[in-house]
Formats: structure tokens, sequence, C-alpha cells
């Protein structure tokens, strides 16, 4: 009885251990060097975007937790401001939150954004790139920034965003990045 007990103990905690894999691989953050995962989501004024339209350019792609707060007008904003030093890096900047479009289109609107901003509200692309976290009662995207390359490779992970002077260090590191070799 008790070698029976061991036995189905054994297995319950194997299943347990292969799910829980499964659930961190699921939703792991990819690795600097790794593919950016596909998405395909809309802009803030309804039209389509894919990681593959981005090929050929270097691609800051933000997510950010929600629209009209403080933290992420900061961000946006900051973006912004610096769009033609991206542009003349040759970068294309990309915020995602899961929002949908009416709110991304207010919040575009409001503060002049230059730049699409795509609407996740299904999660999984926040999902996919291991940002989706519980935060304040909510499943929202973190504040986390990916630089990928114009061949679809994520180049840097910024994990931990102070929106304040973020905008600067991407830059900072995309003009350093982007004169590397390969």
């Amino acid at each position: 009885m008790l070698a029976l007990s061991i036995s189905r103990l054994a297995i319950v905690s194997t299943f347990i251990a292969v799910v829980l894999a499964f659930a961190a691989a699921t939703f792991a953050t990819p690795v600097t060097g790794a593919a950016a995962p596909a998405f395909r989501l809309q802009d803030q004024k309804g039209d389509w975007h894919s990681l593959e339209d981005y090929r050929g350019k270097w691609l800051v792609l933000y997510f950010y937790p929600k629209d009209m707060t403080p933290g992420c007008t900061t961000q946006a904003c900051e973006f912004r401001d610096n769009i033609f030093a991206f542009r003349d890096a040759g970068a294309v900047i990309v915020g995602i939150s899961v929002d949908d479009v009416e709110s991304h289109k207010k919040f575009s609107d409001e503060h002049g954004l230059p730049f699409n901003i795509l609407a996740d509200p299904e999660k999984k692309t926040a999902a996919d790139y291991g940002v989706l976290k519980k935060m304040y009662g909510m499943e929202l995207a973190a504040r986390e920034t990916f630089l990928i390359d114009p061949q679809g490779k994520i180049v840097k992970h910024y994990p931990s965003v102070d929106p304040k002077g973020h905008s600067q260090l991407v830059l900072k590191d995309l003009k350093e990045l982007s004169k590397a070799p390969a």
C-alpha cells in the first residue's frame, strides 16, 4: 500500500513538474539573439500590422501597461519627442498595450503620437513576449522594451523600464548596435 502511494505521488509530482515547465516556457521572455515572436495587431487607426512589416528596419517595440496613465504618457511622449533621431538612426517605434483600438486612438490623438501603438486586447502578443503580468488586479503588459534588428532578431531587452529617460537610453543603444558588425 505504501509503495502504491509513493508511486502515485511520483506520478503526480512528475505531472506537476511538466505542467509548470510548459507554463514557464509558454510565457517565457524571448532571449537576446532569438527571433522576435510574430504578431498581427491593429493600430490606433484600425490598420493591421505584423512583425514582418518591419523586416529590413530596426524596430523599437515597447510594451506599456495602460493608455492615459502618467508613466505611459511620459514614455510615449519621450519617444514622440525623439522621433526624428530614431528615424535618422533607421528605426521605427511601435508601442503595444492590451488596451483596445479606440483607447489607443484617444491616447495617440491627445498626445500627437507620430508612431503606431498596437492594440493587444486578446493579450497574445504580450504573453508571447513574456510581458503579460498581473497588476492592480488586472492582466496588463509590463513596461518592457525590445530592440529588434532588421533581420527580426532581438538584440536588446529592457526588462525594467523607467519611463523617464528610457527613450534616450534606447536611442544610445540603437546607435551603438546598428554600427556593430553582424
